[in-house]
């Protein structure tokens, strides 16, 4: 199995884990150093370094959304250099109001684990007011 296989693979293992809110099973792909990016201006936007604060970021998804955040993965593109891309569709409820965004992320690995990730989404305006 090639590495770019494998990475694909380890990005769907956690889409699956992050909707079910699986933490050991996070924890078992994303490197203790990790690193996540949240674009916008909402009070969820922003830089996150290290495992706990990356896991403390989702825990804001699902904990401001009532569990009912989603991240419902479309399609995983590869390339030679470690690094995956994530198409998938985000929705949830929060304050009266509705979550409908596409989004990817670009995933950095190293050695089979997320060593970062940075959000990139279609509708950031959209995002933002959801947030705020």
């Amino acid at each position: 199995m090639s590495t770019e296989t494998k990475n694909a693979e380890v990005i769907r293992r956690g889409y699956a884990a992050f909707n079910a809110a699986d933490l050991e099973a996070l924890a078992e792909i994303f490197d203790e150093q990790a690193s996540w990016h949240t674009p916008g201006r909402s009070p969820i936007a922003g830089d996150y370094e290290g495992r706990n604060a990356v896991f403390g970021q989702f825990g804001r998804y699902g904990g401001e959304t009532g569990g009912t955040f989603r991240a419902t993965l479309k399609d995983v593109f590869t390339s030679e250099d470690g690094r995956v891309i994530g198409m998938h569709h985000n929705s949830g409820e929060r304050e009266g109001k509705q979550l409908d965004v596409d989004c990817c992320i670009v995933f950095e690995l190293r050695d089979g684990r997320i060593v970062s990730g940075r959000e990139h989404f279609y509708d950031l305006h959209s995002w933002d007011e959801f947030w705020s």
